[in-house]
């Protein structure tokens, strides 16, 4: 069979990578055409366009990039009808990939959707036409079967993919990984800025004021595979601050604290078990229009899966080194530290146990068979 894949940003390489190997498990034969990053090229196929080629965050910086946008659509639509797939596959990413599934539907390609788009956040009239272009859902958050079965549309809950990446990686030896990163013995505090550079900038500048305020720990800034050293350099200052880059999950495994850039990483986070305080500043034009059509209570999955307050958020004016350093300063403490870990275990349960990929996997080649 022919698998055409488009997924974006890290994230979307992780998944798209455990869902190739998934798919290769059913269909030895599969030939796999797709956009995304170096874990899905490293499973094999063919890489079309790199994430890193089209990774734009927020409003403003959408309109800003438009013209290359629509070219890098428009070379889309072309390469599919080119490649003649048997089914395309969309990750998550949905200002993309729901553009290209209308285009898709039209042509008469099978469109199937692993990782939701968030719908359920705002803007939740696009699931008329999700269930117009997309013929089969894949949903990783336990409330989304019920969201769209309040729609109408029958999806699919496959559990969360997170779940067997976490659970199958490699054990750190802490001493030997402290002794490659010059890392010395104090106590770890992950700095997670995200993977762009417009977020990068702004989170990371406050999450660093904390150094002089936590002197008895190591900060520690895992950087983005997206993202190179030198990128970096001009925000490294001081003996307590180090740089990791492209090793988020070895770092957090040994982590005793994080500062964490709202996204999947917050759920990265937690499911590694590290108290976290979760960080959002954008662009202010962007934020604007964010908080006029985003309807949701909270910005963390955590919360979000939870339904109440877990980790605290720090959003935009909120994000200021005095609230950091007091919101920080909680999760160090052992009564804080204690109700989040039984928090974390109610949040893993709520998430299914392994075989997300494996799942969706087994589903997609049923279905395109049938």
């Amino acid at each position: 069979m022919r698998y055409y894949i488009i997924a974006g940003e890290a994230s979307g390489d992780l998944h798209g990578s455990n869902l190739m190997k998934a798919l290769l498990k059913q269909d030895s034969n599969a030939d796999m055409r797709f956009w995304g990053g170096d874990l899905m090229k490293a499973i094999g196929g063919e890489l079309v366009v790199h994430y890193k080629d089209r990774s734009f965050m927020g409003f403003a910086e959408v309109l800003m990039n438009l013209k290359k946008i629509l070219g890098l659509i428009s070379f889309c639509k072309k390469d599919i009808a080119a490649f003649k797939p048997d089914v395309v596959i969309f990750i998550d990413n949905s200002g993309f990939n729901l553009r290209i599934a209308k285009w898709a539907k039209a042509e008469n390609l099978k469109t199937q959707y692993y990782i939701s788009p968030q719908v359920w956040a705002s803007r939740a009239g696009r699931v008329k036409k999700i269930k117009r272009d997309i013929d089969e859902m894949y949903v990783i958050l336990p409330f989304e079967k019920a969201f769209y079965a309040s729609h109408g549309y029958e999806v699919h809950f496959v559990g969360h993919p997170l779940i067997d990446a976490i659970a199958d990686r490699p054990l750190v030896n802490e001493n030997a990984f402290r002794k490659e990163h010059n890392l010395g013995s104090k106590p770890i505090i992950a700095l997670l800025p995200g993977s762009r550079k417009q977020e990068i900038n702004k989170m990371l500048n406050v999450m660093l004021k904390m150094v002089n305020h936590f002197k008895d720990y190591k900060f520690v800034i895992a950087g983005a595979p997206s993202q190179d050293y030198g990128f970096y350099q001009s925000f490294i200052k001081g003996n307590n601050v180090a740089f990791i880059s492209n090793k988020t999950y070895d770092l957090l495994s040994i982590s005793f604290a994080a500062l964490v850039t709202s996204g999947t990483a917050t759920l990265e986070t937690a499911l590694f078990k590290v108290p976290q305080v979760v960080c959002y500043k954008a662009n202010f034009i962007s934020y604007l229009i964010a908080k006029r059509i985003i309807t949701l209570k909270y910005i963390s999955l955590v919360n979000l899966i939870m339904d109440r307050t877990v980790v605290k958020e720090l959003i935009q004016n909120e994000l200021n080194e005095e609230q950091l350093k007091m919101e920080l300063h909680a999760i160090l403490q052992s009564s804080k530290r204690e109700t989040l870990f039984l928090d974390y275990y109610d949040l893993e349960q709520k998430l299914g146990g392994k075989g997300a990929s494996e799942n969706a996997a087994q589903l997609i080649y049923s279905t395109i068979n049938n």
